[in-house]
């Protein structure tokens, strides 16, 4: 585990309730153009993860992993729009630029699962979150800001989720 900075938050969940909550303390905060790109395995609880960041944004639209459609949508009450993207199944960047991820960012927030798989076709600015499986009832989360804008979102989240 690396060791952490101001440009790093690292949040241990001990249920999936408790990971649901955090997300939707982050997706409170979140905007259209904000990337929120997410690494971990399966099972490490990315989804979980966007299920609250979804409800926190204001959606009421049921959230699944888009591994086979690629990206989801969920819709706020008044039309607004949140992208929620799995980059697992792309064969590369060149598949997620086909994606013309810079009009979904222009229209609301971009939740990317597998975000590793096509981060030479996202934006160099965002907020990493890195999700690693410790048991069944454990998941650590290190969310970590890359860019000024989201130094600042990264340290209203930390006051969200901590207080203060």
């Amino acid at each position: 585990m690396p060791i952490l900075d101001a440009h790093s938050l690292e949040i241990i969940s001990r249920s999936a309730e408790q990971t649901r909550r955090v997300g939707m303390r982050l997706g409170s905060l979140l905007q259209a153009g904000d990337l929120v790109g997410l690494v971990g395995d399966l099972g490490s609880g990315k989804t979980t993860l966007v299920q609250g960041i979804a409800a926190g944004w204001g959606s009421l639209d049921a959230v699944t992993s888009p591994t086979f459609v690629l990206v989801n949508v969920y819709r706020r009450p008044n039309g607004d729009q949140l992208y929620h993207m799995d980059a697992y199944r792309l064969s590369g960047a060149a598949e997620a630029i086909d994606l013309d991820l810079d009009t979904l960012l222009a229209q609301g927030p971009l939740l990317v699962e597998w975000a590793e798989r096509a981060q030479a076709a996202l934006p160099p600015q965002g907020l990493w979150t890195n999700l690693t499986y410790v048991s069944d009832e454990q998941r650590d989360m290190v969310f970590t800001a890359h860019g000024l804008y989201y130094e600042n979102l990264l340290g209203k989240f930390r006051k969200l989720v901590y207080g203060g």
